[in-house]
């Protein structure tokens, strides 16, 4: 295994504090039973919230599993029982999957309209 040199991992650490600054984090997450709304508060004082069985692998999911939400270090958002991850920024660009779930995301929303 290569070794990581004192320069690397202070560049690392650089870009792990342009990453901190300029992109969006969530401080809590939680799910909205009534609502079935994932709520997501922003370090910055913002709020997102989404539907949150439109999210790739939580459509079927029952409100316990939705709720228990993993936000780590604020980045991203994940479900260990469902092997769901999303960014936040990803939610908040509208990403609800990958790129052939929201084509038929998408398909599935104007059949409804």
């Amino acid at each position: 295994m290569a070794s990581l040199t004192d320069e690397a991992f202070e560049a690392a650490n650089a870009r792990g504090r342009i990453v901190y600054e300029t992109e969006p984090h969530a401080r809590a997450a939680h799910y909205d039973r009534d609502s079935g709304l994932l709520i997501i508060e922003l370090t910055n004082g913002a709020t997102y919230s989404v539907p949150a069985r439109h999210l790739q692998g939580l459509a079927d999911a029952n409100d316990e599993q939705i709720a228990r939400i993993d936000i780590g270090s604020g980045h991203g958002l994940h479900w260990d029982e469902l092997d769901a991850d999303f960014t936040v920024g990803g939610l908040l660009a509208g990403r609800f999957g990958t790129a052939k779930y929201m084509a038929e995301f998408r398909k599935r929303m104007q059949q409804a309209a």
